[in-house]
């Protein structure tokens, strides 16, 4: 049987960055309740000139880098985003044209801050079926451009950003996800509570990003861990024999107490949110990609990605560091 595995991972962030102190200018606010509040002290604001697909390119650009290959190798291009203002090209056909690739099969997908880990599970199932061999799977997003900066409540939140993997096929990874290779991809979990949709919200025209934040952090942090802990199970790792956490980087405040329930006492933690904001579906790849970039993960370590939020809908995976 083929299976799949992560064989590179990049990221990339627009060069301006908004202090806690800048937004303090705009809005009726201080860096000390914005650090008591979210734990965020800075994040990356794209200009007008910067659209989604051109932050999603220079990301996969170096996953592609790193893996040795060329963009004419990736037959298959899933950008997962929620901000994307045109609808026709897609991202994933811009990124395409932006790099020169071949021919790929192009998609993207509307999951919010779940978009990635849903996108890499994609990925991960279209190559096992047979109908892809190598993947670029990104995310990315400009939650600036849809922000009401009058709005205390989601303004200092947000930042732009994109992450990248470099998803292909192999021959050993179809069996014990516990003792397969690096770069290995695990069964995902994934679902939603529909009902509770409301709780995010990127509606009306333009569009506005909008949240209920008490209800997601209550959501979250309650029925969140034990899904998490399934996660693990699937995957046949233990939450304390985890050597990496990559939740959605939403909030620090949500995101530690999140870790700790999951029962993850050993692993490093992603904290990008403290320096990135929230930058929804870019947010896990790219705390990936900054992890193993600055050696704090090493090849083999089991990962888990967990991905929530918008439609209240979740989706994670544990991954092996390519």
């Amino acid at each position: 049987m083929t299976g799949s595995r992560i064989v590179a991972l990049g990221h990339y962030q627009p060069a301006k960055v908004l202090t806690n102190a800048d937004v303090a200018r705009l809005v009726d606010t201080s860096d000390e309740w914005i650090t008591s509040r979210v734990g965020i002290k800075t994040r990356h604001v794209a200009g007008p000139d910067e659209p989604v697909d051109e932050l999603a390119a220079h990301a996969a650009a170096k996953a592609l880098a790193s893996a040795g290959l060329d963009p004419a190798d990736i037959d298959l291009v899933l950008v997962a985003t929620s901000t994307a203002i045109d609808r026709s090209p897609n991202m994933a056909a811009r990124v395409a044209a932006r790099l020169g690739m071949g021919s790929p099969a192009v998609m993207d997908l509307n999951v919010v801050c779940s978009g990635f880990t849903h996108a890499l599970a994609t990925a991960d199932h279209a190559v096992r079926a047979g109908s892809a061999t190598r993947v670029l799977v990104i995310g990315a997003d400009k939650m600036t451009e849809i922000t009401d900066w009058t709005d205390r409540s989601t303004c200092v939140l947000v930042g732009d950003g994109a992450g990248a993997a470099v998803v292909e096929a192999t021959e050993s990874g179809a069996g014990d996800f516990a003792a397969t290779h690096a770069g290995a991809i695990g069964p995902v979990l994934w679902g939603s509570v529909p009902e509770m949709g409301h709780a995010v919200r990127i509606e009306g025209t333009p569009p506005r990003f909008e949240q209920v934040g008490q209800t997601v952090y209550r959501w979250a942090t309650t029925q969140l861990p034990p899904i998490a802990r399934k996660v693990c199970e699937r995957a046949g790792i233990a939450p304390e024999d985890l050597a990496g956490v990559v939740l959605h980087q939403a909030n620090l405040r949500l995101i530690e107490p999140l870790a700790q329930r999951i029962g993850a006492v050993n692993a490093v933690v992603a904290r990008d949110v403290v320096d990135s904001g929230n930058t929804s579906a870019a947010s896990i790849p790219m705390a990936f990609s900054k992890l193993v970039e600055r050696g704090e993960l090493r090849s083999g370590d089991p990962v888990l990605l967990f991905g929530f939020g918008g439609n209240l809908s979740y989706a994670g995976q544990i991954v092996r560091c390519p």
